[in-house]
């Protein structure tokens, strides 16, 4: 009898009140398992001791065993990751920051967990990606994450084009992300580059104190004040009127 994948949110960033981002539930399930797959194990075992912090029986961490899977890891190597459930054992599935397998590697293992007929069971927590589409006034009924952009300027400006026009077109609000230190940048090259109506979301620090949600149109960006956010994780979004 296999064991069971749980797909764990992990927080948007630092913060020591788990209760306000994670359920219950989420913390107790967590604190039970031994065996995790997460990006780096460093982070993981950060998150693991702050719902240690919180639950007494958690496993100690030197029982803990902490896979990696990251853009490094090669498909070969995915089997070896679910050998424990195969042999029976629970395991948890970690992203860095935000929900597994969503713009993250963990959904090759996901993907395979269920050729091996695995259950994958994913638990409720923090999404960047939905919190912003939630904040921010724009269509909710269809949009779409793009990863991120190009950083070289002239084709960040046509993919930016390239994007109010199917914005426009199917009435779809598109959503990406950018490295935090060049946050400053997308913001200036979106104002620049789209149509004095588009709407704009600079949505920052999700679920955090420092949390920040604003949404206006392109020609009001041009002249407002930027948001404080320089190196701070940001999910951008744009909707062509």
């Amino acid at each position: 009898m296999t064991g069971t994948l749980y797909l764990i949110p992990n927080t948007l960033g630092e913060t020591e009140a788990l209760a306000n981002v994670l359920p219950e539930q989420v913390q107790r399930i967590t604190a039970q398992l031994d065996y995790f797959v997460a990006e780096n194990a460093k982070t993981a075992r950060a998150f693991l001791k702050l719902v240690g912090a919180q639950h007494p029986l958690c496993k100690p961490m030197q029982e803990i065993k902490i896979a990696e899977l990251n853009v490094n890891t090669p498909p070969a190597a995915l089997s070896e990751l679910l050998a424990p459930l195969l042999a029976g054992r629970d395991g948890g599935l970690v992203s860095e920051a935000g929900v597994p397998a969503v713009a993250d590697p963990g959904a090759d293992l996901v993907r395979l967990a269920h050729q091996h007929k695995i259950a994958v069971r994913p638990l409720v927590g923090p999404s960047s990606l939905l919190l912003a589409v939630m904040a921010s006034g724009l269509n909710g009924q269809s949009f779409a994450f793009n990863g991120y952009l190009p950083t070289d300027a002239a084709q960040r400006d046509k993919r930016l084009k390239e994007l109010e026009q199917r914005s426009r077109k199917e009435k779809q609000t598109q959503l990406f992300i950018e490295t935090p230190y060049r946050n400053a940048a997308m913001l200036e090259a979106m104002a620049a580059a789209c149509a004095p109506g588009t709407l704009i979301c600079v949505a920052t620090d999700l679920s955090l104190p420092t949390e920040t949600i604003r949404t206006m149109t392109a020609a009001q960006w041009k002249t407002a004040a930027a948001p404080d956010f320089h190196k701070k994780p940001t999910v951008f979004l744009l909707l062509a009127q």
